[in-house]
């Protein structure tokens, strides 16, 4: 289930603003391309930390919306709006999905609903056993092994692929035909 509202007045938007303390807003158009294909990457951002009333994803549509969309001088489709306390605090233009996600950490960080434990361990129990070791993976104190044969393999490949571009090389001018 998705956790967007879609925004269908300007009432509506004032009454998310107040009550939520942060607000991730998408302005699209139906008729624009990089939005609808960024559009998963936003809903799958909403379903992972909207929470009521600490931060809430909405998607306005700038044809419908207008006074909303020019209230934030919006110009291009999409952008996204971050707004803390109903000032914003990132804004991203155009669809870039690291840049949309950068700016909704930014707005997870500000609301305190940081999702997931706090802390990485179980930590120790009073009277019992502390947490058992994690398995897998390399042990700092152990330095790498290293293959011998892996490593010559390797050289023997980068040294044939260098001397087969090498002399793969065409000497003839472009459009002369080579005679053979």
């Amino acid at each position: 289930m998705s956790a967007t509202i879609h925004i269908t007045s300007q009432a509506q938007w004032r009454q998310i603003i107040s009550s939520s303390a942060v607000v991730v807003a998408d302005f699209y158009a139906d008729w624009c391309g990089p939005c609808k294909m960024i559009a998963p990457t936003f809903e799958s951002l909403s379903t992972k930390y909207s929470k009521p009333n600490k931060i809430t994803f909405c998607k306005v549509d700038v044809d419908n919306q207008q006074a909303v969309a020019q209230m934030y001088s919006v110009r291009a489709m999409p952008t996204f709006l971050v707004l803390h306390k109903g000032t914003v605090v990132e804004t991203v233009q155009g669809a870039n999905p690291p840049a949309l996600s950068a700016a909704v950490e930014k707005g997870v960080k500000l609301a305190g609903a940081a999702a997931g434990p706090a802390f990485g361990s179980g930590g120790h129990r009073l009277g019992g056993a502390g947490v058992a070791p994690r398995t897998g993976g390399r042990s700092l104190g152990r330095p790498a092994r290293w293959d011998l044969g892996k490593f010559l393999e390797a050289i023997y490949t980068f040294f044939g692929l260098y001397f087969i571009s090498l002399f793969s090389v065409c000497t003839t001018p472009a459009g002369i035909e080579a005679s053979v």
